[in-house]
């Protein structure tokens, strides 16, 4: 047996904490080897600039090649720690990963042409030049915009944000839409 990447994907307030901690309670019920991990890595230096990029310190608009490379960075300062857990045969369970980036920064891209570049370039950045394991398993969780939008309001205030309770993406609702789209898309 070898280890497995299931990843919680979809958009902010969309269920994905909740649904992991109910998976690896159910996993470690059953004496199942779980690890678990959340990106962005909030807190770690590796997400610095995915902080930073979130509270606007960059400008509003960041063009989706320059911030997808936070992401990406984010990710691979864990992946030495991924494929160790992978290689001891864990089941590791990804609170977001690399579809996020796909679709929050391909969601800022309109042509369907060049958003099919991006993503292109984009898999080959995160899975071939940073080596980040592909997902064994990605568990798109599809709830509605103004659903989500309704839970934001009444969340708890994030760490790394600065102002308010949304941060850049979760106050713009046409990138949200567009990333809904994105995920869909990416689902099929």
């Amino acid at each position: 047996m070898t280890g497995k990447l299931i990843v919680f994907e979809g958009l902010d307030s969309s269920g994905k904490a909740t649904q992991t901690k109910l998976l690896v309670k159910r996993l470690k019920h059953h004496n199942i080897p779980v690890e678990t991990i959340d990106f962005p890595q909030y807190d770690h230096w590796s997400a610095v600039f995915v902080e930073k990029y979130l509270n606007g310190e960059f400008g509003e608009s960041v063009d989706p090649y320059q911030a997808s490379l936070f992401y990406a960075l984010d990710r691979y300062a864990a992946q030495k720690k991924l494929q160790k857990w992978l290689d001891e045969e864990k089941l590791v369970i990804a609170n977001r990963y690399t579809p996020a980036n796909q679709a929050y920064q391909g969601g800022k891209i309109k042509d369907e042409a060049e958003r099919k570049k991006f993503l292109e370039w984009l898999d080959n950045l995160e899975y071939n030049l940073l080596a980040l394991p592909r997902p064994t398993l990605i568990m798109y969780l599809r709830v509605p915009l103004d659903s989500t939008q309704k839970l934001l309001e009444t969340r708890r205030q994030k760490e790394y944000i600065k102002e308010g309770n949304k941060d850049l993406h979760e106050k713009d609702v046409q990138l949200l839409s567009a990333t809904k789209e994105v995920y869909d898309t990416l689902s099929k």
